[in-house]
């Protein structure tokens, strides 16, 4: 495995599974696990076309001899390296992250993987076995817990200043599906709408389980039960690009769901409203450094990331003063800097709980296929409630 570096800090070594040419988010993981200096690329199979992994690993200056022709004999020949990588970066589609996991995994070699975990829940709840078994660290690239005012937000609703939670709305419209995009050549709507890539679903699982995810970090609140609707307004899809969900939470609060593919005037607009007895909070993903706080009987304030005081865990995930914009990449790299610490952490010998790391990780993940798959069960049973399966 590849060795620390001196007492300023650790370099990990990592591998990556697709991100090969035309690859949005193999590009962002890059970047992000870039950012801080903690890791460096040096292996992979970046396409299903050997010749395109081969052009990627070149443009990427990876030494030939460690680009592989499928994951099972990357997980295989790295895990049997003396320089073998610390973890692996799993960027392809849906369908294939459970068997790219799960080859690393029983390999013994820590994970990240983007989201969705899987496709169906057995296989996420295998992996989050896998992981504990091996005593590995399963990272998901839920991003939005990245950004530092959700960590403010985050601590209010843990300080109990809201007061008891009532009401949680989130939602989360898009455009880009609005026309048949995936006929026209964009290859993420390709293999998005194509059920043998994406899964059973598709806007649930794009950005949906974002809502689901961003809810329970904030909130801490766990779903009790669904009432689902996914619509597919595209002629010809076979996966929805619409879905509006009711939600019943265990401690007695409700909330109402939207994530939209379909929805003309929106570019990635994310937002979240947590009401309690007390006061509540908005955060809007397209103007993150700002958080909109209300308490009864007095006026309302915008909280900024550079100029109030914010908890101990929103500093830590600042990059830059006041009035300078942070967004996506920082956000995403906060995700590969915590996972990043933890896996240092082991490396020395430490003990390392996931719980103490700010990380999304496999529980988290498979939260979000129960999330998932108990939303389509509610749709195809005509909106149904339906416990959290």
């Amino acid at each position: 495995m590849a060795n620390k570096l001196d007492d300023k800090g650790f370099e990990a070594e990592y591998g990556m599974v697709g991100g090969g040419p035309g690859s949005l988010i193999g590009e962002v993981h890059r970047k992000a696990a870039k950012f801080d200096g903690q890791a460096k690329i040096v292996s992979g199979v970046f396409s299903r076309s050997y010749d395109k992994t081969l052009q990627t690993g070149k443009e990427l200056g990876l030494n030939e001899e460690r680009l592989y022709k499928d994951f099972e004999e990357m997980a295989e020949k790295e895990a049997t390296r003396d320089n073998g990588i610390d973890f692996v970066s799993i960027v392809v589609p849906n369908k294939f992250h459970y068997p790219a996991a799960k080859a690393f995994l029983t390999r013994g070699i820590n994970v990240v993987c983007d989201k969705p975990l899987t496709v169906t829940l057995d296989e996420a709840r295998e992996l989050d076995k896998l992981t504990r078994e091996k005593d590995l660290l399963f990272g998901v690239t839920y991003v939005y817990s990245g950004y530092p005012m959700v960590k403010q937000a985050r601590q209010i609703v843990k300080s109990g200043d809201l007061g008891e939670i009532r009401v949680i709305q989130g939602e989360y419209p898009q455009e880009w599906l609005a026309a048949p995009v995936e006929k026209e050549g964009n290859k993420q709507a390709e293999w998005r709408m194509d059920p043998e890539l994406s899964g059973n679903v598709n806007c649930v699982g794009d950005i949906g389980t974002h809502i689901e995810n961003t809810v329970s970090y904030i909130s801490d609140l766990e779903i009790d039960s669904i009432a689902a609707n996914l619509s597919t307004f595209g002629e010809g899809r076979e996966l929805d690009d619409n879905a509006e969900m009711m939600v019943k939470f265990s401690s007695g609060a409700t909330g109402s769901f939207w994530c939209s593919q379909i929805a003309v005037g929106h570019d990635n607009d994310l937002k979240v409203r947590v009401y309690g007895t007390r006061g509540s909070l908005v955060w809007e993903q397209e103007n993150p450094n700002y958080l909109t706080v209300s308490y009864l009987d007095e006026p309302k304030k915008v909280l900024s990331k550079g100029r109030d005081d914010l908890n101990s865990s929103a500093v830590d995930s600042l990059r830059l003063p006041g009035g300078h914009p942070e967004g996506f990449y920082e956000a995403f790299s906060n995700i590969y800097s915590n996972y990043l610490d933890a896996l240092s952490d082991k490396k020395k010998g430490k003990e390392v709980d996931p719980e103490n790391y700010d990380y999304p990780d496999v529980t988290e993940g498979v939260e979000g296929v129960r999330f998932i798959e108990t939303c389509l069960k509610s749709s195809k049973q005509n909106s149904e409630w339906v416990d959290l399966v």
